[in-house]
């Protein structure tokens, strides 16, 4: 399910091969999430960062720090674990099609295991 490849489509956002909104909402729906565009924000920047790093060297902690300052206007993190009760890692990067980094299920870092 988690995809590596990461493309640059036409509008310049990052996005997973074969991965789509309709996909990530449906897989939201599954787990009990409706996806707003506030939620659908969070996981394009969860690509882009992605995109923009390589894959086996993602930091947990600098990824929850970007998270942080790109929806600083809108609360930060609190903000953004508002919209994903299993995590904005952890679930997030699920969602967006991205492997969670190693320790994303530690409740510190992005996940309310």
């Amino acid at each position: 399910m988690f995809v590596k490849s990461i493309k640059d489509n036409a509008e310049n956002t990052f996005f997973p091969e074969n991965w789509s909104d309709d996909n990530a909402k449906s897989i939201a729906l599954s787990e009990g999430l409706r996806l707003s565009a506030d939620h659908l924000d969070v996981l394009h920047a969860l690509q882009e960062y992605y995109s923009r790093h390589e894959i086996n060297q993602i930091n947990i902690r600098e990824l929850h720090d970007a998270l942080n300052e790109k929806f600083h206007h809108s609360g930060g993190m609190k903000y953004v674990y508002s919209l994903f009760p299993g995590g904005p890692i952890a679930q997030g990067c699920r969602l967006a099609g991205l492997q969670p980094p190693a320790g994303s299920v530690d409740k510190g870092f992005g996940s309310v295991v």
